[in-house]
C-alpha cells in the first residue's frame, strides 16, 4: 500500500490539505485550515481568523428550555418553560437577554452584563451561557 499524491484538474496538484491528520510513521501531519468547520449558534457566521471583527452590535441566538428554577431577570423576575436566549455584544460589554420563545419582549439576565475585551470571544460566551441556562430535562 502506497500514497497516492492527490491531483485536481489535468493532473496537477490538489491544494490543501492531503492527509487525514495521520501519517504513516506515526508523526502527527502538519496542520490544515479547516475554515468553515466550527458551529454558529444563528445565522450570522463568525468572521475567519485573523480578521478585523466585524464593526457595531454583534449578537447570537439560541433557543433553549429553562431548568427549575428558570432563569432570574431584571425585569420579569423568574421566567421559566422554552426560551430564546440572546447573547449580545456592544461597546466592549457583553450582555444576556432572554425572552419566551417567538415573544416579542427581551429581558436582561441578572448578572448576564460583563466586559468582552476581545469581540471574537462572543461565539464561547454564547456556547457557555447556553450550556447553563438549557437545562431541557430538568
Amino acid at each position: 500500500m502506497g500514497e497516492q499524491a492527490v491531483t485536481g484538474a489535468g493532473g496537477t496538484p490538489a491544494p490543501g490539505p492531503t492527509s487525514a491528520g495521520m501519517t504513516a510513521d506515526g508523526t502527527p501531519a502538519a496542520p490544515a485550515d479547516v475554515s468553515g468547520a466550527g458551529m454558529s449558534a444563528d445565522a450570522t457566521p463568525p468572521a475567519p481568523a485573523g480578521a478585523p471583527a466585524a464593526p457595531g452590535p454583534q449578537e447570537r441566538t439560541s433557543d433553549i428550555t429553562a431548568g427549575p428554577g428558570g432563569v432570574m431577570t431584571d425585569e420579569a423576575g423568574v421566567v421559566t418553560g422554552d426560551l430564546t436566549l440572546r447573547t449580545e455584544y456592544a461597546d466592549g460589554q457583553v450582555t444576556l437577554r432572554v425572552q419566551y420563545k417567538d415573544a416579542d419582549e427581551w429581558y436582561a439576565v441578572t448578572g448576564g452584563r460583563a466586559p468582552l475585551a476581545d469581540p471574537a470571544a462572543l461565539d464561547a460566551v454564547h456556547t457557555v451561557a447556553v450550556a447553563l441556562l438549557n437545562r431541557p430535562e430538568g
